[in-house]
């Protein structure tokens, strides 16, 4: 579970000061597929970078899996994002002259963990994602929706509880962005893990359990799957 409590961060940048995010109050559940939607600059995209520890809040408290992530050290930080948190970027940012099977198992070389049973691990990734004869390939070579599922399968080779993506579908066309959503959307299934996703796309935001809808540093409204006027909310958004 994650729980996140008057989540306040200024930027300050010589005399001026900047407030994205003006105490935000979150739950997010064991297993549960959020997408957060929002035009630019309304504190989204720096919401999903504290959720993952790579910067810390102003004020107020992030727990994730009862690991209160705003009294740990950087190097804490940085040991629990490699333990649990997976991250998927709109640019990939993959390693152009690795092959496929050296991007995945990076994250495992950082952290010394690449054993024989991980390397089992990342061949099941490949054939999970749709690139079991494509291993040995270098990723420069393939197209934007295989890139993305490299990185995907690289967000996901530790077996991480949560995982934050960012505009995962921002650089594909309509097809490939479906079948990326649906690979997602499987993942969350059957290894009930916890998924927040940033995007622009109601499209793909139909694909979560809940889409919450961030405005000025605030969350200005949210609809879950479970309400009654779910589908009318879709319908409005894209209207």
């Amino acid at each position: 579970m994650i729980k996140v409590r008057g989540l306040n961060k200024e930027f300050i940048q010589g005399q001026e000061r900047t407030h994205v995010l003006k105490g935000v109050d979150l739950t997010v559940e064991e297993g549960e597929f959020v997408a957060v939607m929002g035009p630019s600059g309304s504190g989204k995209s720096t919401l999903l970078q504290l959720l993952g520890g790579l910067d810390i809040p102003t004020e107020g408290d992030i727990v994730i899996n009862q690991n209160k992530l705003s009294i740990m050290s950087e190097k804490e930080r940085t040991i629990f994002r490699r333990k649990y948190i997976g991250f998927i970027f709109q640019n990939y940012q993959l390693l152009p002259t690795l092959t496929v099977e050296e991007n995945i198992a990076f994250p495992l070389h950082a952290d010394g963990s690449l054993t024989k049973e991980k390397n089992q691990t990342i061949l099941k990734l490949l054939d999970s994602v749709g690139l079991k004869d494509f291993g040995q390939k270098r990723v420069n070579l393939l197209s934007g929706g295989q890139q993305q599922r490299v990185a995907i399968a690289r967000a996901l080779v530790n077996s991480p509880s949560v995982l934050l993506a960012d505009e995962p579908t921002g650089n594909l066309d309509r097809n490939r962005a479906e079948e990326i959503l649906g690979l997602i959307s499987r993942f969350n299934r059957e290894k009930n893990q916890t998924i927040i996703m940033v995007t622009h796309d109601i499209f793909a935001a139909g694909f979560a359990d809940r889409i919450i809808l961030f405005k000025d540093g605030v969350i200005d409204q949210e609809a879950s799957r479970k309400d009654e006027d779910y589908a009318k909310y879709l319908a409005n958004f894209m209207a």
